[in-house]
């Protein structure tokens, strides 16, 4: 004789069928839809630009205390019978030096636009700009020197040639780099994305614009 279990009444039978496996982890997600890697924030040219432009204000940083150290030490800035720095011709050029990072930033514009001859005309635009406060600050020693500025007019003359030209020696660079950078985009580089180089340059160029105010005011005004 056959035993039946009786099942209690009101509650349903289960119901027979294919077992449905638990879903994978991470929410359910198959292994396709897996969030790539994530892009850093800075690519490795601007970062080394980074650590680059830091360890140039730390320079500057230096020769700008010691050129304060000896001015608010002396008795009379400047002394007697020692020529007047130009103010106002180095303020004008001053101004051409900033029009030069507006011109940097125009040719950053036209290179999100994927316009390259407009990108090439800013760049000439702005190495064109940098040549001329280059050609002003040299006409303008030429005179200083002639009045009898030199570098051995005591800590006058060599704390202003030393910090002046150690600027005018990184726009020099600045310019070589520029030139560089102005070449390669007359031939279609940087429009596939890969303007690493432009990037950095454009960021170099900004910093030696952004120092000159500084040394302006500290050297020619303070």
């Amino acid at each position: 004789m056959t035993s039946t279990i009786l099942e209690p009444p009101g509650v349903p039978r289960p119901v027979r069928g294919p077992r449905i496996p638990p879903p994978p982890d991470g929410g359910g997600d198959g292994g396709d839809r897996e969030p790539g890697p994530r892009r850093p924030v800075l690519d490795n040219v601007r970062l080394a630009m980074i650590f680059l432009i830091s360890g140039e204000v730390m320079f500057f940083g230096g020769l700008i205390s010691a050129f304060l150290v000896l001015r608010l030490s002396a008795a009379v800035w400047p002394p007697p019978l020692q020529p007047r720095l130009p103010v106002a011709v180095t303020g004008l050029n001053t101004l051409v030096l900033l029009a030069s990072s507006a011109t940097m930033l125009a040719a950053g514009r036209a290179l999100r636009r994927r316009d390259g001859a407009a990108m090439v005309r800013r760049l000439l635009a702005t190495a064109g700009l940098g040549a001329l406060f280059v050609l002003v600050q040299g006409y303008e020693w030429t005179r200083l020197i002639g009045f009898g500025l030199t570098l051995a007019s005591g800590a006058y003359g060599s704390t202003f040639y030393t910090l002046i030209g150690a600027h005018a020696i990184h726009v020099l660079g600045a310019l070589v780099w520029l030139a560089a950078v102005v070449a390669l985009a007359a031939r279609g580089r940087f429009l596939d994305g890969r303007a690493g180089p432009f990037r950095a340059c454009a960021m170099y160029w900004h910093f030696v614009v952004a120092l000159w105010p500084v040394l302006y005011v500290a050297v020619y005004l303070a």
